[in-house]
């Protein structure tokens, strides 16, 4: 089979940075194109991780915290600041409440911010592939879909999700109710085992998410919603995050590490711009790398998705190199001997570009 290879990574996925300052209403661009699916988080100090899309809808009643259960914008009017619109090249953040900690969670005087953006497919479309009919924003180019539907519990219904591709990765939250994220590689893990985004638990196997389906029941169509809380009780609200691997653009799978400062080099196949590592085969927190944080190696600023607290700078390096990541610590949190590691790659640049013209390591 013939593959395509992206060559320009930045027309789908790219990281902001800036520093805040107190403006009542501003706009942070530099994504280079319309952002469909942001994910910020305040570097310097304690404030929770915040995720919108364009399914949902800008605002702070669409928050979602990947480091929490809550429902869509629970604890809304308790934060200050929010992402009020999506912009041609990026966002516009707005003030939101007034007091102390002012504008903390997007704007505040001095402070540092990070931001994720995705480009899926713009506005959704209704989609009836599946048992249930979705709202989908699809990118089948770069293999990324944000899906919204409301389950059935019914065990064997399916959900569309507009790839074209089977997916590599799903991340799923419930809207309207409190349980936890749910985070699916089906190509990697087990049939029926999936791990949450919103603590440190190592891998889950049970009927909860999914049921028994995640693999053979995830097609270039469809994903099985189950009748489990995280993905498929009657009459809730689902987001869903999904993604099929492109060449020169994502890679999700795992790893072993091998407990040396000189760790288990991963190949991807390009650069990375952003690499998630989580240990699955054990309790360990979920660490968020990425280009913009570290411009050079080792890439050693660190934000766990799973907690609120402020960005580490020093305890867990690991190496971006041209054609895939090798880790530098022996820690639990990336490279324990003979534990296993699931990690999520997006491409600064492939290694070498559909004109056979290779890239440079940092």
């Amino acid at each position: 089979m013939a593959y395509t290879t992206i060559d320009d990574a930045g027309l789908y996925f790219n990281t902001l940075t800036w520093t805040g300052n107190d403006n009542e209403s501003r706009d942070i661009t530099g994504v280079g194109f319309q952002p469909d699916w942001v994910w910020g988080k305040r570097r310097d100090d304690a404030a929770g991780h915040n995720l919108l899309d364009v399914v949902r809808g800008a605002g702070q009643d669409s928050e979602l915290q990947s480091n929490g259960t809550g429902i869509e914008g629970a604890g809304a009017q308790d934060r200050f600041g929010f992402l009020s619109a999506f912009l041609s090249d990026g966002f516009r953040v707005e003030d939101g409440s007034e007091g102390s900690g002012d504008k903390a969670y997007w704007n505040q005087n001095s402070a540092t911010y990070v931001a994720w953006n995705w480009k899926a497919g713009g506005s959704a479309s209704s989609n009836s592939d599946g048992d249930i009919t979705s709202s989908v924003s699809a990118n089948q180019t770069a293999g990324f879909s944000i899906v919204t539907y409301t389950a059935t519990s019914t065990a064997t219904d399916t959900v569309g999700h507009g790839l074209g591709a089977k997916p590599g990765l799903i991340i799923i939250k419930e809207r309207n109710g409190t349980n936890h994220w749910c985070v699916a590689l089906p190509d990697t893990l087990g049939n029926n085992e999936v791990l949450q985004l919103d603590v440190t638990n190592a891998i889950f196997a049970g009927s909860a998410g999914f049921n028994d389906t995640v693999n053979t029941g995830t097609t270039s169509s469809v994903f099985v919603s189950g009748n489990g809380g995280l993905t498929g009780t009657s009459g809730q609200n689902y987001v869903a995050y999904c993604f099929a691997e492109k060449q020169g653009y994502s890679k999700f799978g795992k790893y072993t590490g091998n407990g040396s400062t000189d760790g288990t080099f991963v190949y991807t196949g390009f650069k990375p711009a952003m690499v998630i590592i989580k240990r699955s085969s054990g309790i360990d927190n979920w660490l968020i790398f990425d280009n913009k944080r570290n411009t050079f190696n080792a890439t050693v600023n660190t934000l766990r998705p799973n907690a609120s607290d402020s960005e580490n700078t020093s305890s867990y390096p690991i190496d971006f190199l041209s054609n895939g990541f090798k880790s530098r610590n022996t820690t639990g949190h990336t490279n324990t001997s003979g534990q296993t590691y699931i990690y999520i790659a997006f491409a600064e640049s492939p290694f070498v570009n559909s004109n056979g013209v290779p890239n440079n390591a940092r």
